[in-house]
């Protein structure tokens, strides 16, 4: 039986926010659904491109619901195939114990995977699974630090507020 990708995206405050989805789990996701995001992540993946709203259901209603602020932890299963390893070891430790409303440093990191800091950089800006695997919660030692995804900081910030993290701005 060939391997295939579905995708599924959900309409979010940040923009349709696109999710790949292998048999394995949630392999890719973009701030951005478009053909193209979808046709990058099948070149990446290797696979053909199939619709299996079954295999997206799942990811799409805890993306819902976490923006809808319902959600806390992600249950959905990840492929980590898209990471070196030292993505996968420094995006697992990420993933596996900085939990929601909570934030570690590009320093702590560092520190606890022996990835030079910018390192650590350079591995959230190539993260895969934005969101799911959240390098939004990675922050700088003296303020937000850099973002990737969506609208770059804006996202971040906007994400850090959702979560507890950072108060919401005056304007």
């Amino acid at each position: 039986m060939t391997e295939t990708v579905a995708f599924g995206s959900v309409p979010t405050e940040l923009g349709d926010v696109l999710a790949a989805v292998t048999p394995a789990g949630v392999a890719g996701m973009n701030f951005r659904d478009s053909k193209r995001a979808r046709e990058r992540f099948a070149a990446r993946l290797g696979l053909p491109i199939v619709e299996d709203d079954a295999r997206v259901s799942r990811v799409r209603a805890e993306l819902a619901a976490y923006f809808a602020g319902e959600l806390r932890e992600f249950t959905v299963a990840v492929d980590w195939r898209l990471m070196s390893g030292s993505q996968r070891r420094v995006l697992g430790l990420l993933y596996e114990s900085v939990p929601f409303g909570k934030v570690v440093t590009y320093g702590d990191l560092a520190d606890e995977t022996g990835v030079p800091a910018r390192g650590i950089g350079s591995i959230m800006g190539s993260n895969p699974i934005p969101i799911i695997v959240p390098c939004h919660r990675v922050v700088a030692g003296d303020g937000l630090g850099g973002f990737s995804g969506g609208d770059g900081v804006e996202s971040k910030r906007w994400l850090l507020t959702h979560e507890g993290q950072l108060p919401l701005a005056l304007f």
